[in-house]
């Protein structure tokens, strides 16, 4: 019996095994899904779906951040801001839209990013991500500059009898500021994640 040989040579080995002088290699495949996540409970491992790793990362850690410097802004906002909110003017306004929003959309992409590692990956990757970021950080600084202005010229005359008042407010444009910073560091690398993807 014969047996024939095709034109192009012999039938190479598939992308798991490889040959070597020393014999095959194997190489796993890797999964998705990461073998150690959820919580331990005792000898079990509970809430596997959960992406608690997440949070360990450099995007987790800067999503927490912007999360709580927007709530920290909010809360300076409203303490020490909403009953001079006539005196500050617009400047007020914007601040409060400003960190409001951030702040759920901030909190909302964090959840979900814990929540779905899938769900990480593919939103992470969209535009999505870098159209918030980049809004976020023009507001943020927009904003910033706005309430050092108003800060500077109309909190400034009542700063005698109420310090706190204007403590707040600067606290409120040092801290957009950072934001608004780590906004646009996060827009950049979401950038070069949707190129990469």
């Amino acid at each position: 019996m014969f047996k024939f040989a095709r034109a192009d040579g012999p039938k190479k080995p598939s992308s798991a095994f490889s040959s070597s002088p020393r014999g095959p290699i194997i190489k796993m495949a890797t999964t998705d899904t990461p073998a150690q996540e959820g919580c331990s409970c005792c000898f079990v491992r509970c809430c596997t779906c959960i992406h608690f790793s997440f949070l360990a990362s450099t995007v987790g850690l800067v999503k927490l951040v912007q999360t709580l410097l927007s709530g920290v802004i909010q809360y300076l906002l409203i303490e020490y801001g909403l009953r001079y909110h006539a005196t500050i003017g617009t400047a007020f306004e914007g601040s409060l839209t400003t960190s409001s929003a951030c702040f759920f959309t901030s909190a909302i992409l964090l959840f979900i990013y814990i929540v779905s590692e899938r769900s990480y990956r593919l939103i992470r990757a969209s535009l999505f991500e870098i159209m918030f970021n980049i809004v976020s950080c023009f507001f943020y600084l927009t904003s910033a500059v706005y309430m050092a202005f108003a800060t500077k010229i109309f909190v400034w005359t009542i700063s005698f009898t109420t310090p706190s008042v204007y403590y707040g407010m600067t606290g409120v444009y040092a801290l957009s500021t950072v934001a608004g910073i780590l906004h646009g560091a996060d827009a950049f690398y979401s950038f070069k994640d949707f190129v990469a993807h």
